[in-house]
């Protein structure tokens, strides 16, 4: 298990790495006096290959989760661990190459897909500190065999994810929403400054996917003990 953890946090680091080099030279070409907003206009052709590369780097999770674990559970924690080990070592790169972000609350493009996600920089990495969280917790008491993991901690999971993307994606929907013209939405983004985070709103998506962590926790827990008193008589 601990090769395992070893390799897969090798790999997920590595794409953090990559990620932060495509970035720079994105950067380098668009932006070469440090990226803002309102995002600079690109060809085509970059913006489809940059929508195809964020979804080969889902596929690349989803894939070594797979082979880590061998239980949709212990795929879902793997993916999530991948997921947040790469969010975080894509902006460690970021501020050891480039010195940005600024600061935890500058605003970045966090993703792409389904639509154009916004946020500073902090939100994300709060984000993943719970995935990691999870993810540990997950491992340790299924290597006990006292896991439980049930359809109401996924259903809060999932209630927590979509209020979060709701969040991420809000501001920019709502700009585009307002706009008084007949504009495409790729062509609103070249005028899109980011205004408002809504940081309650993330408070509360935060509390309902940390109520599935305490679930998890607390039950796998009393699981534990269980089987540890059973052993006992």
């Amino acid at each position: 298990m601990k090769k395992k953890i070893i390799y897969a946090t090798i790999f997920a680091i590595s794409m953090g790495l990559l990620e932060a080099a495509i970035v720079i030279y994105l950067r380098a070409m668009f932006y070469p006096n440090g990226f803002e907003f309102p995002l600079k206009s690109m060809p085509t052709y970059l913006i489809t290959t940059e929508l195809a590369r964020e979804a080969a780097t889902i596929f690349m999770l989803i894939a070594v989760a797979w082979f880590c674990g061998n239980k949709p559970t212990l795929r879902f924690t793997w993916f999530i661990y991948l997921f947040a080990i790469w969010d975080i070592f894509y902006y460690v790169f970021l501020k050891w190459i480039l010195n940005w972000p600024e600061s935890w609350f500058t605003w970045d493009v966090l993703f792409l897909i389904p639509c154009l996600w916004v946020g500073p920089v902090l939100a994300p990495v709060i984000l993943c500190v719970w995935m990691i969280l999870l993810w540990g917790i997950v491992l340790y008491f299924d290597n006990k065999s006292s896991l439980k993991f049930g359809k109401l901690d996924y259903g809060l999971l999932i209630l927590g994810a979509i209020i979060l993307i709701v969040n991420f994606c809000w501001d920019n929907a709502i700009y585009f929403l307002e706009a008084k013209n007949d504009k495409m939405l790729s062509v609103l983004h070249l005028s899109y400054i980011p205004q408002h985070f809504n940081w309650w709103v993330f408070a509360l998506s935060n509390i309902i996917v940390l109520m599935a962590v305490f679930r998890i926790w607390k039950n796998s827990q009393h699981s534990h003990q269980s089987l540890k008193e059973g052993q006992l008589f």
